[in-house]
C-alpha cells in the first residue's frame, strides 16, 4: 500500500515541460491520495489498538497505597483465589483507615482535654500566688474541673490501648494475607494475567503492612507518653489540693523529683558533711548523730509548717531524687509521768500529721520512715525530719 501511494505521489507531481503542472487537477489529486493512504494506515491494527497501561497506571501510581486494580475473574483456579485476596486486601485496607482516623480524633481529643486542664490549673496557680483564703470555694470549683479534663485524657489513653489491641490484630491479618498471596504465585492452573494480578496485590499488602507498623509505633509512644504525663499531674494535682486547702502556693509534686533527674538549683550543703545513715539506728541514736533537716515545735494548735516543708524536701530531692527520710516525734522528757504520756501522745499525732502532709505533697510513703522518743533538749512537742 505504501508503494502504491508513492507511484501515485510521484506521477501526480511529475513535471511537464519541466515544470510542475499547476493545473486544477494536479493540485487536487495530492490531497486526495494522502487521504486515501492515511485511511489505509487506520485499517492496520498495530496503530488501531490502544496502548496498554503500565503498572505504575494499573496500580495508582507509586505513592498509592492500595492500587485498586479490577481484576477481572478468569476463571481459573488461580483467578478465583485471586478474586478472594482482593477482597481480603480491600476490607482489611478499610480497617486500617477506620484505626487511623480514630487515632487522630483521639490525638485531637487529648489535645483539647490537656489545653482546658492547664488553663484551669493555671488559674488556680494565679488565685493561690497572689494569696487567697484557705479552702476557696471557688479554688475548689476549678480543681474539680480540672481533674475531670484529666480524667478525660486518662480515659483517652484507655482507648488508645483498646486501639492498639485492634491495629495488632490488623498487623496479624496483613502478615497473613502476604503469606497467602506469595502462597498463591506457586499455584498450578493460572494464566499470566493471574499472575500479575496477584504481583499487585502483594505489593499493596506489603505497603498496608509498613502503614500498619507505623501506627502501632504511633500508639505504642503516644500512650507511654500519655501514661507518664497522666501519673504526674495526678500528684501535681494532689498536692494543689493541699495547697487550696491551706491557700497557699507549693508547687509541683514532690514525686515528680523523685523520678527525674537532678537540676541544677541553689540546694541546702548542711547534710552533706552529715554522718552516714545506719540501717536500724534508734531514734535516741539519730537524734545525737545527725542533724536535722526540719524541726516543727508545736507550741500551739495550729502550727503552719507546710511551706517549709515543701521547700525543704523539695530542695533535698532536687540534689538526691531517691533520698529517703526519717520521721523523728520528739517528746520532752521533763515533767510528770502523766505528762510524758500525754506529751507522747501528742508528738506521735503530730508525726502523723507530717506524715500525711509528706504524702499529700506526693512523696512515696514507703520513703519515710516514722519513729518517736524522748529528748531532755525538747521543750514543747516537735517532730523532726532527718535524711536518711
Amino acid at each position: 500500500m505504501a508503494f502504491a501511494t508513492d507511484r501515485a505521489f510521484e506521477t501526480a507531481t511529475a513535471p511537464v515541460d519541466g515544470r510542475t503542472a499547476s493545473t486544477g487537477r494536479g493540485r487536487v489529486l495530492p490531497v486526495t491520495l494522502l487521504i486515501l493512504a492515511v485511511s489505509g494506515l487506520g485499517g492496520c491494527s498495530w496503530l488501531s489498538s490502544p496502548p496498554s497501561r503500565s503498572y505504575e497506571e494499573a496500580s495508582g501510581g507509586s505513592g498509592g497505597v492500595f492500587s485498586g486494580f479490577n481484576v477481572g475473574s478468569t476463571g481459573t483456579v488461580v483467578g478465583r483465589k485471586v478474586e478472594q485476596l482482593r477482597g481480603d486486601l480491600q476490607r482489611l485496607n478499610a480497617n486500617v483507615e477506620a484505626q487511623r482516623t480514630n487515632f487522630d480524633s483521639l490525638i485531637a481529643q487529648t489535645v483539647r482535654s490537656s489545653e482546658a486542664y492547664h488553663g484551669v490549673v493555671a488559674a488556680i496557680q494565679a488565685r493561690l500566688q497572689l494569696g487567697t483564703t484557705p479552702g476557696n470555694p471557688l479554688l475548689v470549683q476549678q480543681w474539680n474541673q480540672a481533674q475531670r479534663e484529666l480524667d478525660s485524657v486518662t480515659g483517652n489513653v484507655t482507648a488508645l490501648g483498646q486501639l492498639a489491641n485492634a491495629v495488632a490484630s490488623s498487623s496479624t491479618s496483613a502478615a497473613y494475607l502476604l503469606e497467602s498471596t506469595q502462597a498463591a504465585l506457586g499455584l498450578s492452573g493460572g494464566i499470566d494475567q493471574d499472575r500479575v494480578a496477584l504481583n499487585m496485590i502483594e505489593d499493596d499488602t506489603a505497603r498496608l503492612v509498613v502503614r500498619i507498623d507505623r501506627l502501632l509505633t504511633a500508639l505504642s509512644d503516644q500512650i507511654s507518653r500519655q501514661t507518664v504525663y497522666v501519673a504526674g499531674e495526678r500528684g501535681n494535682l494532689t498536692t494543689m489540693a493541699l495547697a487550696i486547702k491551706n491557700g497557699e502556693l507549693y508547687g509541683d509534686s514532690i514525686a515528680t523529683r523523685t523520678f527525674t533527674p537532678s537540676r541544677v538549683s541553689a540546694t541546702p550543703t548542711y547534710y552533706q558533711d552529715a554522718p552516714a545513715y545506719r540501717p536500724g539506728a534508734s531514734a535516741s541514736a539519730i537524734l545525737d548523730e545527725r542533724r536535722p533537716l526540719v524541726v516543727i515545735r508545736f507550741d500551739n494548735p495550729n502550727v503552719a509548717y507546710q511551706q517549709a516543708l515543701y521547700n525543704a524536701v523539695s530542695k533535698v530531692l532536687e540534689q538526691r531524687p531517691q533520698t529517703g527520710f526519717d520521721l523523728i516525734a520528739v517528746t520532752p522528757s521533763g515533767g510528770t509521768a502523766a505528762e510524758v504520756a500525754l506529751n507522747q501522745t501528742k508528738s506521735k499525732q503530730n508525726a502523723q500529721g507530717v506524715l500525711r502532709t509528706l504524702t499529700d505533697m506526693g512523696l512515696p510513703s514507703d520513703r519515710v520512715s516514722v519513729a518517736a522518743t524522748t529528748s531532755g533538749e525538747a521543750s514543747v512537742p516537735e517532730v523532726r525530719l532527718y535524711i536518711r
